[in-house]
């Protein structure tokens, strides 16, 4: 991984398919995070999808509130879909899954790949996708959130210590 630049706020894009569940979570789960280390005035968290079917739309509302309830805020979420500049534009552009990872890969300028990675390569546990819960019951929203929540932790202690050297 290049270094990155510190002079400015370290931008990261949560990315999934659609931007209704599960990056508009990992975002969600993210950012609180960053308050809770006081970190939020350092860290840009976004979030985007692969796909262009749910631009516009909020955040799924199973989503919302298993987010909810565990004290995670995704309320105000606007769906867009990943554009070339955010390869540009963001330090770190992390998939959900690997149908996500290969399509970034695809659309990502070579110059920018190093960027593209799975979030879950930061978990603790060896994950190796956040499954899309969509199609399911709110069971899959748990899991997503767990998984959220393990990979989140491992990245914030990376992040930490990207803004710290």
């Amino acid at each position: 991984m290049m270094p990155v630049q510190l002079s400015r706020p370290l931008k990261i894009l949560f990315v999934c398919l659609g931007n209704i569940c599960r990056s508009p979570t990992a975002k969600g789960v993210f950012l609180h995070y960053a308050r809770e280390a006081g970190l939020a005035e350092r860290i840009v968290v976004e979030s985007a999808g692969t796909g262009d079917y749910q631009i516009g739309a909020p955040a799924d509302p199973r989503a919302c509130s298993a987010a909810t309830q565990r004290g995670y805020d995704l309320s105000g979420h606007c769906a867009r879909q990943v554009t070339r500049k955010d390869f540009a534009d963001f330090d770190y552009v992390l998939a959900m899954d690997e149908e996500n990872l290969r399509a970034l890969r695809r659309v990502c300028p070579a110059e920018y790949a190093h960027k593209v990675r799975l979030l879950t390569e930061f978990s603790s546990d060896g994950a190796c996708s956040v499954p899309d819960p969509y199609v399911g019951g709110p069971e899959g929203f748990e899991l997503v959130l767990d998984l959220i929540e393990d990979s989140a932790r491992g990245l914030l202690v990376h992040v930490r210590r990207q803004l710290n050297s």
